[in-house]
């Protein structure tokens, strides 16, 4: 029998919360028989939304909290004044071992946040980083770091490099990921401070398969597995991902109800169409996991609807079935070499 992987979902977080939240978590329990959630929130409202559903009623529960962080609160103040908020009381569960991670689509901010004052890095990693995977035409890469730290160090980024390339290969399954260094070209002698100064650190990294400079371009065309980049950069790069890929699905799903003719044609070949937007429906790989901290935090966006739940529950499987926390605790090793950086 698989091992059971414990998730707790902040089922007071996003937009969507309690309802998306619950139906995701529902979802996930149905599907699967190695999980269990654990809906943090407001007995009432979560207990409301899952008296909706059939389930199996011994793998979700749910912990009463009566605080709930908002979108628009500091995130420092939140975390520590808001003890009995849901996402705190989850993050809490991670850090005592009552869960194996925590899912939220609630503030952004409050997760970073959380994740380094509750949870509590990884010994000998200096900053958390949030790694999304992005969809490309080959399959998926990963970015990172997508916003924890606007401001960055080159051994900051080479820790990230590190910790990808863990993720790709464990969780992925894509064996020595080509990592790359998001730059304006692909000359080695581009680039602003922070890249000149962290690229030849990355060619030193032996632990890592460094490919040199990517250009925001290539990036889906898959140019690289790994784009190692600061949290400002990255989070233009995320956002500008996921405006542009929803614009074009928009765009295409109009053109196809133009006409009679397009609309006979959209029929024709609606199921191979469905599949290849799909691939590139950057929610069908999860959320994006807040790498080096002591247990797993998912960071799902703050619109999910059930699905978007549903894949970053799953993806927590899979992290914890591959000890993904203990190979970066084991393997941050070019921390020596750029430690004086």
């Amino acid at each position: 029998m698989a091992e059971m992987v414990r998730v707790a979902v902040d089922a007071m977080g996003g937009d969507n919360a309690p309802g998306e939240i619950v139906k995701g978590a529902v979802e996930t329990v149905n599907a699967r028989d190695d999980i269990e959630v654990i809906l943090t929130g407001r007995r009432e409202l979560v207990d409301a939304e899952l008296a909706k559903y059939t389930y199996a009623a011994e793998r979700i529960r749910t912990v009463d909290c009566d605080e709930v962080i908002e979108t628009a609160e500091s995130p420092v103040h939140a975390i520590s004044g808001k003890k009995n908020s849901s996402m705190v009381v989850g993050m809490n569960m991670v850090k005592r071992g009552e869960a194996d991670a925590i899912v939220s689509a609630g503030n952004s901010g409050a997760i970073l946040v959380g994740g380094q004052m509750v949870v509590g890095r990884i010994r000998g990693v200096e900053r958390p980083a949030l790694a999304p995977l992005i969809p490309t035409e080959g399959g998926v890469a990963l970015l990172i770091d997508a916003g924890a730290n606007v401001d960055a160090r080159a051994s900051h980024l080479v820790q990230f490099a590190q910790m990808g390339s863990i993720y790709m290969e464990d969780v992925v399954g894509i064996k020595q990921p080509r990592v790359a260094i998001l730059n304006i070209g692909a000359e080695e002698e581009k680039g602003n401070a922070l890249v000149k100064e962290t690229y030849p650190l990355l060619q030193a990294c032996e632990r890592i398969h460094f490919i040199g400079s990517i250009e925001a371009r290539e990036i889906p065309h898959g140019g690289a597995d790994v784009i190692v980049c600061d949290g400002f950069a990255g989070n233009i790069v995320l956002k500008l991902y996921e405006g542009l890929s929803g614009t074009l699905l928009k765009k295409v799903k109009e053109g196809m109800m133009s006409s009679l003719r397009s609309k006979i044609g959209a029929l024709l070949i609606r199921n191979a169409l469905h599949e290849t937007l799909k691939s590139f429906d950057a929610s069908e790989y999860g959320g994006a996991p807040l790498l080096g901290c002591k247990g797993l935090l998912v960071k799902t966006h703050g619109s999910a609807v059930a699905s978007d739940v549903r894949h970053s529950i799953i993806q927590c499987v899979t992290f914890k079935q591959q000890g993904i926390n203990d190979k970066i605790s084991a393997h941050i090793g070019c921390r020596k070499e750029t430690a004086d950086v």
